[in-house]
């Protein structure tokens, strides 16, 4: 019998193994500027892929085609075998409810003037997701480590970790079976880094989430993900196994990433 992975946006449970998402053969220019050159990434259900390299490496850009932000130049997106085009508003919605963003810092993605129960429906009420949602939002900060009657108070009443706990609450509101995570950690104090990949462990543990990470920081991507694609000037020089990329890297330029990171306490 073939293993399933759930689907909690109502898709159609996909099996173990099947893509979720997939660039293959990416390019992206602008202008003259080349972003991506040819790159193809495979995120399989239930599975977890880390995607590193420096600033400028491609990663932001690799990151907005897979949400469906920006379309390529050339080569294909594609959702669970579909051809994502941005003009096909029944998929989009489909990938909106399945596919949720945790982004670098919350005090920029999250609303000042919004009290923290609103700003964590919202997705909510945008994807027309019916059910109770004030015991939706109960239920999602309860499960990232926060009580539920800090929904009155207001984002800038907590503290960075917090408001990136408040963040994760959000994007698991529609119940995604994929999160993608872009620098979650880097903005945070260094005391808190830690806490929040573990936060991010555990959720994809419990809920069988597939986890897309985007980081410079290696060794992050070490603690989540089974998989690492390693970008450099918009072209996927090493991928594998993490266990594999971090202890025996092909390339130079891998090596040089693992040599410029610090080891953090936790982390």
């Amino acid at each position: 019998m073939t293993a399933t992975v759930p689907t909690p946006s109502g898709a159609p449970d996909a099996p173990a193994g099947a893509p979720v998402l997939e660039a293959v053969d990416v390019v992206r220019t602008f202008g003259a500027t080349r972003a991506l050159d040819g790159v193809s990434v495979r995120v399989e259900a239930g599975r977890s892929v880390g995607i590193v390299g420096e600033s400028g490496s491609g990663k932001s850009t690799l990151l907005r085609q897979l949400l469906a932000l920006d379309s390529p130049t050339a080569g294909e997106v594609r959702y669970r075998g579909e051809p994502l085009a941005r003009r096909d508003r029944h998929l989009l919605r489909r990938l909106r409810a399945d596919v949720q963003p945790v982004f670098q810092d919350p005090r920029s993605s999250l609303d000042p003037r919004m009290r923290v129960g609103a700003v964590v429906a919202e997705p909510l009420r945008s994807l027309g997701v019916p059910g109770d949602h004030r015991e939706r939002v109960a239920e999602v900060l309860a499960a990232v480590g926060l009580d539920p009657d800090v929904a009155s108070r207001y984002p800038a009443q907590f503290s960075g970790g917090q408001r990136q706990r408040i963040a994760i609450a959000r994007a698991l509101a529609p119940r995604p079976s994929v999160l993608v995570a872009d620098e979650p950690v880097s903005a945070l104090d260094v005391s808190v880094r830690g806490q929040v990949v573990d936060l991010l462990q555990r959720l994809a543990a419990e809920q069988g989430l597939t986890l897309v990470l985007v980081s410079h920081d290696i060794a992050i991507v070490g603690r989540l993900c089974e998989r690492t694609v390693v970008l450099h000037h918009g072209r996927v020089v090493e991928e594998g196994p993490t266990a594999s990329v971090l202890a025996d890297p092909r390339e130079a330029y891998t090596r040089r990433l693992l040599a410029a990171v610090p080891q953090l306490p936790g982390v």
